[in-house]
This record gives structure tokens, sequence and C-alpha cells, in this order.
């Protein structure tokens, strides 16, 4: 601790901190408008100089360090002068409109406490505003060149859009577009508009419909990183969202989607009624008589069929508390075990990669060792686009000197600035990754240590790796083995490494192969268990983790562990023993569906139709069933299509409760407005049904918090993580007890209970999707920044506007070959179906592979993609389709 002396009065203050920090942490708050807590001082603004006892000149409190016995006269006659005089100049060119019509924003605030009054003059800047983009509103003439913008933009998010130029009266902060902000290289994170302090960058939602009127702490619904936000509404109506400086994954940052997009919750097409179908027409109806039906249908499906003839899925959008309350209707008031939900699709091969070699389904790590790592591995994921918040993290980690290894065959973002990117033909993985091993174990970069000591299988494993030479790899991947070579140094010379993969390793035939490949790896280099390592799926939804976890999953329970294991704690609790009949997973429920074994079908916050691949095969599974219930917000493809009853859902700023994000982290979910319309939580919906269909005992739940009080009970290693403790932060499991600070960084000292972990032997099963003259292109799958999986959300959001259409994108040589023109429609073609799309033109593509986003129901590219599956948990394979293309 520092002692120094403020106007007078002795403190003591942190030693280290700044004089700034010193004098709010004593309660002073001088003005600092160039000052934001996420960036690195600028001293720009000099609105917060000080005098210091021995320096002749004022100086910026927010640039100078304490030291014991300093004297700092912050309020005297001095330093007060040079705030007003600093301030006087910010006056002299600002529109007095400005201050009149939105008199909160801080430095209007400033300006009336120090009775400043801007007068138009012919020094006041008349800049034209910029209404070009549909979230962010730009007038310039309000900049008092703080330049918070530009360092945010740089330093937060890593996009430089802001650039200055001129100098002094003459200065101008423009988009590197040179022109509108919507033309430019904008991600609309909207970090520059929260650091602003004048509005010259306004959302355009509360420069047009006012400042929120109260704020709630949530988090946000879109992927699996967990950010948490301030929820601003007004009128009852959400306006917009903000970050949160302590949030603990986002760290007062926010992606397009998480602050933005939110009008599907007031959308005009949102169904707030329960509906049934009568013919081909919709009827509405109570909520008693929606319950009643479902209740008697279902009940007279499982008298006829019996109970394996219905089947229930989760919802990742949906909390722990509902997830947990779907696996407990299907258990208990149905009687099955066909329970899933949507990690089925995307990282059910990551969950069992993991277990099965390390004894837990989950991340290794925290998105905290992304600045810890020295080495990180990207692999088969675009984060910038799919996990804003961790692709800027680990652009930043980048910059900070952090070497970066991408493996994946475009040429994402962060591909740009990677020491190695390693870009195999698709479909490829395993023979890549065994490659890299054959590397590390024959020029001997193993960490003997950490081997010896933690690892099993290590000389069979040693016989098998030798045949994968980079020289065999190479033809098949169309990697050279040079670069085989080096990306195999890169990773294993760069201790601590953290690796992170998404759905372009999972959605395979051989996903569940491939992630192993990953595990082999990090056990080989000893990057596990410890800070700055790990193996890490990027979760694509905001609650995946957490509907798997709860026991969304035919052959597991809550907390992940497997029926017979937990069988007899889960009925002590229950009171009535979950049946021991095996399950049926998403994919094989549709096979019943078709084959005519599986007759009713009950999918919650899950548009099946639009989502699974080979969508010939999903439309003959649904068509055949008898019911088809809908619990969601809008009328989804599923529902339009298919549906019989449609019981309508809240969003997550309408109810309470829990999500899990990728990091093992659960964090609270608060209602911000009322439900719309007679629109009710999803944990409301399933204990209505639950009691109607007889299980009243067990669906006698009050509130979420209840329903999390049984997760707890239930789920030995979440037995700590209280309501109250998640008032203020989220808590990682594994967390046993009350007084346990959640668990960061798993396998520190054991794997699950075992002291050693496996090595995979994992031979090469190429995929039967094959190009040929006929279908000579491969296409592969993923989203975009701007929308979300099925586009149930983004889709009804200005989001729409900023990437309007699902596109084909294909690289030059391609589109020349076939005589093809950017922004034409082509017919895309392959040995399932076809769909029609804009063609975009893309250097980031090799040629011969092309790529395609899938979130619109207008190209259901979903009609492309195969009906092979991963041969482990039966993930579809979205990532691997042979096309031909031609002009539409």
């Amino acid at each position: 601790m520092a002692r120094v002396t403020i106007d007078g009065a002795t403190h003591e203050v942190a030693d280290g901190i700044t004089v700034l920090a010193a004098l709010r942490q004593c309660g002073l708050a001088p003005p600092a408008l160039c000052n934001d807590a996420r960036l690195a001082a600028a001293g720009a603004c000099r609105t917060c100089v000080v005098g210091i006892g021995g320096v002749a000149h004022p100086v910026a409190a927010c640039l100078a360090a304490v030291a014991d016995g300093m004297m700092i006269d912050a309020s005297g006659p001095a330093p007060l002068a040079h705030r007003r005089a600093a301030l006087e100049l910010l006056a002299a060119r600002y529109p007095p409109e400005a201050l009149a019509r939105e008199p909160d924003h801080p430095f209007h605030r400033l300006l009336r406490a120090h009775d400043i009054v801007p007068t138009l003059n012919p020094r006041t800047r008349h800049d034209p505003v910029d209404d070009s983009h549909p979230y962010i509103r730009v007038d310039m003439a309000r900049c008092i060149d703080c330049f918070r913008c530009v360092h945010i933009c740089n330093d937060l998010q890593g996009q430089f859009v802001w650039q200055i130029q001129g100098r002094g009266e003459d200065t101008r902060i423009v988009p590197d577009s040179g022109t509108t902000l919507r033309a430019s290289s904008c991600v609309s994170c909207g970090a520059c508009v929260d650091t602003c302090p004048t509005g010259a960058l306004a959302d355009r939602a509360v420069h047009e419909h006012g400042a929120p009127e109260r704020w709630t702490r949530s988090t946000c619904a879109y992927c699996g990183t967990g950010c948490e936000l301030a929820v601003g509404t007004r009128a009852e109506q959400v306006v917009v969202c903000a970050p949160l400086l302590d949030a603990p994954v986002s760290k007062g940052h926010l992606c397009v989607k998480g602050r933005y997009a939110t009008a599907f919750v007031h959308a005009a097409d949102r169904v707030t009624t329960p509906l049934l179908r009568q013919g081909d027409a919709w009827r509405e109806v109570g909520w008693d008589e929606a319950v009643a039906v479902t209740a008697e249908r279902l009940r007279d499906i499982v008298a006829r069929w019996g109970a394996d003839a219905v089947g229930v899925l989760g919802s990742a959008r949906a909390t722990n508390e509902e997830n947990y309350l779907a696996q407990k209707l299907a258990r208990v008031a149905l009687g099955t075990n066909n329970v899933d939900c949507c990690a089925r699709v995307c990282h059910a091969p990551s969950a069992a990669a993991l277990k099965g070699q390390l004894g837990t389904g989950a991340a290794t790590n925290s998105f905290d060792d992304i600045e810890r790592a020295r080495t990180i591995l990207v692999c088969g994921a675009n984060p910038t686009e799919n996990h804003p918040i961790v692709g800027a993290r680990i652009r930043q980690a980048v910059r900070d000197g952090a070497r970066l290894l991408v493996i994946d065959p475009r040429r994402i973002e962060l591909a740009a600035i990677a020491t190695c990117h390693l870009a195999p033909r698709p479909g490829t993985n395993v023979p890549l990754l065994n490659a890299l091993a054959h590397v590390i174990v024959s020029e001997e970069l193993v960490d003997a240590a950490f081997v010896r000591e933690r690892v099993a299988e290590f000389t069979d494993f040693r016989a098998f790796i030798a045949a994968w030479t980079p020289q065999r790899a190479a033809p098949l991947t169309g990697v050279p083995a040079a670069d085989i070579r080096a990306a195999a140094r890169l990773y294993a010379g760069g201790a601590p490494a953290l690796a992170v993969h998404g759905l372009g390793v999972t959605e395979h035939v051989q996903g569940t192969d491939g992630v192993r490949a990953l595990v082999n790896l990090a056990l080989l280099t000893g990057n596990l268990g410890k800070p700055g390592t790990g193996v890490n799926p990027l979760r694509g939804q905001n609650n995946v983790q957490g509907a798997a976890h709860m026991g969304c999953e035919p052959s597991q329970l809550t907390g992940g562990v497997p029926l017979a294991d937990a069988a007899e704690r889960v009925a002590a609790l229950w009171g009535v023993a979950p049946p021991t009949r095996p399950g049926m997973h998403l994919l094989e429920m549709m096979d019943a569906a078709r084959d005519g074994r599986l007759k009713a079908l009950w999918a919650i916050g899950y548009d099946v139709l639009l989502t699974n691949a080979h969508a010939a095969a999903t439309r003959q599974a649904l068509a055949a069933l008898e019911l088809v219930v809908v619990q969601d917000m809008f009328l989804t493809e599923t529902a339009r299509q298919f549906g019989h009853i449609f019981l309508p859902a809240c969003s997550s700023f309408e109810k309470d409760g829990t999500f899990m994000n990728a990091e093992r982290r659960v964090q609270r979910v608060r209602r911000a407005i009322p439900p719309q319309g007679q629109s009710r939580p999803d944990w409301r919906i399933l204990c209505d049904v639950g009691r109607a269909l007889g299980a009243a005992r067990h669906f006698a739940f009050a509130s979420p918090e209840a329903v999390w009080e049984e997760v707890r009970a239930i789920w030995p290693a979440g037995r700590g993580i209280t309501w109250a403790r998640l008032e203020h932060g989220g808590l990682q499991w594994p967390c046993p007890s009350e007084d346990h600070p959640g668990t960061t960084v798993l396998h520190t000292d054991s794997f699950a209970g075992a002291a050693r972990a496996p090595l995979a032997r994992i031979d090469y099963q190429p995929t039967p999707e094959t190009t040929c003259a006929a279908f000579p292109l491969l296409l592969t799958t993923g989203r975009t920044l701007w929308h979300f999986n099925a586009g149930t959300m983004t889709l009804r959001t200005p989001n729409a506007d900023l990437h309007p259409v699902d596109q084909l994108e294909m690289a030059p040589a391609d589109a020349a070959r076939l005589g093809l023109a950017a922004g034409e429609l082509v017919r895309v073609r392959s040995r399932h179906g076809e769909a029609v799309l804009p063609l975009r033109l893309d250097t980031r593509l090799a040629a011969g592979t092309c790529f395609a986003t899938f979130h619109s129901a207008a190209a259901f590219v979903n009609e492309l993609t195969s009906p092979l599956r991963d041969a482990v948990v039966g993930a579809p394979e979205y990532k691997v389709t042979a096309v031909a293309v031609a002009r539409a």
C-alpha cells in the first residue's frame, strides 16, 4: 500500500495504481473524457489534470502512478482552472443543440457541472450525420477528438475501423471506407458507441426511442461464449443491450448479436397464443385446452404404441432448469429415454471424445487461458464470426505476442494474423492431426515427464503413429509435408499451448475421431491440466453445453453420468426409477419415425426440419409422425409444415434461470420484461403438461430456483452452485460444495479419477461423400457473423439488412472455369438435393471447395447435405458434400 495526501487528507491506496484510480478509490471523480477502464491511458483530453508536489506543471492523473508520500492537489484552484480551460476548448466547437437534446451523455454532464454552455459560432462543427448503419448513428459534429472510439476498436475488438485524418482543428475521425460506416469493415460490436462520451456515435434505437429506463443483468441468448450483459428496457420493450465491465467472459465487450439483435422479441410474427392444427389451418386456443390436448394425445400414443413411440427434444436456447424438466418429463411422465438436444448435431463428438480419453466430456480450461497461452491452435473454428468475443480475445493475444496456428480449409480472418495456416481438404482432419502427432513423436518433441507420469499406451501409440508421416498425409490433405512439420514444431515448442476447436472438427463421419486426435496432441506435449493449455470446444448455442449436461441425452442423466451409474441416486430423489431401456438420439428418432416406430415428437426451441442435415429424410420422418408438438417463439419450418400443436414460449429476456457456457460456467438469466402476450416460460409449460400427464408431484415447482435446487441435489459436481452464489457472477463446475470456488482448469492432478489418460490410435476412414465428374466441388457449410443457426431470431432483426441472404462462396478460379459471375443466382446440386443461392467470389477458398451459410429457409442449404453420420455418436456430416454448380 502507498500512503498519499489528497487535498490535505491522508489516504492509503494500492501501490502502483494511477493517480486517477487512486482518486476514484477515495471517492473523488475528476473528469476523464479520454479514459476507459478497458483501454490503456491516453492522456489526450487533459481534463483529469492534478497538481503533484514537486512537479512544476499539472499532470494528467490517468498517466501518473502513485508513489508513497505523494502530495496530490486534486481540487485546488490550479487543477480546476486547467480542467475548465480544457472543457471550454472542447465546447468552443460543439453544437449547442446536442447538449439541449440529450443532456445525459458524460460530456454534457461535465459541461453543466462547470456552467459551460456551448454557443453557435463560426467554429461550430457541422459534419453531416451518417445514418447508413441500421444500429449505429454517426454524428461527428459532436466529436471532441478523445479518440476513445479509435482505441477501443483497435485494442478491444481489433477491427481498426476508425481512422484519424488531419491535425488540429482539421482532425476528423472517419471509417476505413472513407465514406459511410455501413460501407466500412465495421462488425457492429458497438464498442465505439459504448465508449463515446458525447453521442457522436450512438445507438440508433436509443436515439429514436429514448434511453432505457431500467437495466437488468442477464446472459446473452446467442452463442456458447456466455457473455453477460445489461438489458436496457423502456416501457417494457427491449431497447438495447450493453456490455458489463465485470463480466467474467466478455469483460466489457459484446458482439453484434448480443448487443443489438434483440428485435425478434417484439417481432410482428411472434406467436404468443397456443395453436392447434385444424386441417391446413391453425386455431387459437387457451392454455388449458392446449395443455389438455397435448397430454391427451401423448397419453393415447403411449397407450397404443408404448412409451418409446414418443421422443422429446430439449433446447440449447432454453435454460438449464427447463432442459432438466424436459428430460425428467420424458423419463418420469412418459417413461422413455428418447430424449436428446441439438448437441447431437454439433458437439456430441467433442463430449464423447473428451469423456472417453480424459473422463469429462467438456472443455478442459477457461477462456481466461487465452491470455495465458503462448501458442493458440484454432482448429475447424472461425471464432471472429461464430464466437466473436473469443475471436477478439485471440486476436489481441496474438498482438501481445502469442503464436497462432490455424487449421481450416478456408483462410478465415484469424489466418491472416497466424504464424501458420494449414488448409486441409474438407474431411481430412484425422490424417492431418495424425501427421502432426507423428512429427511430435519422431522428432522427440513430446513432454517426456508428462507422458511418463500421466499418459497411457505411449509405446503402442508410437508404433502406430510411425506410419503417419507428413509425406503420407500430404496427398490426402492437400497440405505440404513441410508445412505439417512446421505446424507440429510450432504447437509442441510453444508451451503453454491452448487448443480450441469447432464444428469443422466434429461435423464429419470421423468427428469424434478428430477430437480424439486433438486430445492426442495435448497429451503428447503436456498441454493439459495447466493454465494456458487444454482442448476446448467452442460450443455453438448459448446453452448447448447445459442442455446435454442436464440430461437431454438418451444414455446419460443429469451431470453427464451414464444411466446405469446414476439410476439409483436419481430414483431415490425422484421417488421413481428412470426407465432402463436404451433411448434413441435425435437421428435415430428420425430413422424410427420413417420406419413407423416413433409416433410423436415434442421439439422445444429447435427447428428440426431446417437444422438437420439431409432435409429430404427429415421431411419424410416428420410427415410420418402422428403428433408433432412444437414449443417455440415462431412458427418454425417444423411447425409450419408438420406441427399439430404449437405452445408459445418466452424468450430469455422474459424469464429467470441459468445458462451454462462452453467453459462450464453456470450464469444467471434474469427477466427484464414481462412475457409477451400469452407466451409462457418453457419451465412452466413443461410443468403444466407434466401435471396433466398425471405426474403432478414430480412437476410441482413454483420457480426456476426450485428446479435448480433439485438439479443441485441430483448433480454432485454442481452441488455448490447455489442460486445465491450466482447472484454476482458465474461459477464453473466441478463445484461440489458451497465453499468451493469452482474449477477453472480440469485434470490438474488426474483424469476424472484415473492417473493416466490413453492415447487414441485412430486410422483414417475417408468419407464416402467424394467428388466425381458429375459433382466436382466440395461444399462445406457454416455460420456467418450476422446470423445464428436457423435464423429464427436474427433474421427478424436488422441483422437481416447487414446480411440479407445465404450465399454460395466460391474461389474465383472455379467461377471463371464455370463461366459464373459474382451476384448471379446459381443452382447447387448434390446427390441428395438442390438449392438456389446468389454467388459470392471469395479468395479465402481453395479451388475445388465452396462454402455456404444455412440460416434461411428461403435457401434451405440442408437440402444439399448428406445422410452420413459420425460413427460413434451419430452427428451428421455437414462439412463435406460433393456438389455441382451452374447458372440458375
